[in-house]
């Protein structure tokens, strides 16, 4: 089974604009993402998506392969679409470029779980819940079933402990890796009502009946950047190492 890291960057996000060449301890946060990426072993190239000429050129300035897309798609996952569509790997993943700190075994643990489970079309990874994460709701929550399968993703603290029960909480990475059949039909679902909601693009695999499969991911914690005020947290775990 074969497998390509598809990083898409944007320019213009709405809540920090330029995120992708935003510095993190001297180096650019799509660097930073795309040094992890080459660490996976069960990886065969990494390809930053963008439509955005400063990214890009900033990208081949420290040799990274660049595919420049459109500018009218509504998600990274439809940028990652359209470099899909001219590929012939059996899986792609998405990697998202504002996860300074990931790494390879991290990405390896979801084509992994793909492998281990055949007859889902898309996998993704999750790891204890951080307390500090529980009311965030820029940290994602998951369910899991007994098969390691998502039951739901939500931006509230799931599951609700009503009772004296203790379940284990688990905290989403944003990392995804599609066969790459379902992706480019996952990319012309209609949006449903639980993902618009939460804003939450997975909910939609699982509300027309698509199981994901979650890799439980030991020895590594999600740094993702979603304000600016997060590379302040993101340097202080780069120093603490």
């Amino acid at each position: 089974m074969t497998a390509v890291a598809v990083i898409p960057a944007r320019y213009g996000a709405s809540r920090f604009p330029g995120k992708p060449l935003a510095p993190i301890a001297g180096q650019p946060m799509i660097q930073r993402v795309w040094s992890g990426a080459l660490q996976a072993k069960r990886i065969s190239r990494v390809i930053v998506a963008t439509d955005d000429e400063r990214i890009a050129e900033a990208c081949r300035s420290f040799g990274a392969e660049v595919a420049l897309t459109r500018a009218d798609h509504p998600t990274g996952t439809d940028r990652l679409g359209e470099v899909a569509a001219g590929l012939d790997d059996d899986v792609v993943v998405n990697v998202q470029g504002d996860e300074p700190l990931i790494e390879g075994f991290v990405i390896d643990a979801a084509v992994e779980a793909l492998s281990e489970d055949p007859e889902v079309p898309m996998a993704t990874v999750v790891h204890a819940l951080e307390p500090e994460a529980l009311e965030d709701p820029n940290r994602v929550k998951v369910v899991l079933d007994r098969r390691g399968r998502a039951l739901y993703f939500s931006r509230s603290p799931i599951p609700h402990a009503r009772g004296p029960a203790r379940p284990a909480r688990w905290q989403h990475v944003g990392l995804y890796a599609y066969r790459r059949e379902f992706l480019l039909e996952f990319v012309g679902l209609p949006p449903t009502p639980a993902e618009e909601a939460e804003q939450l693009e997975q909910l939609r695999a699982l509300e027309h009946g698509f199981p994901i499969r979650c890799a439980i991911v030991e020895g590594w914690r999600s740094a993702a950047v979603d304000v600016p005020t997060d590379i302040g947290r993101v340097e202080a775990r780069i120093a603490e190492e």
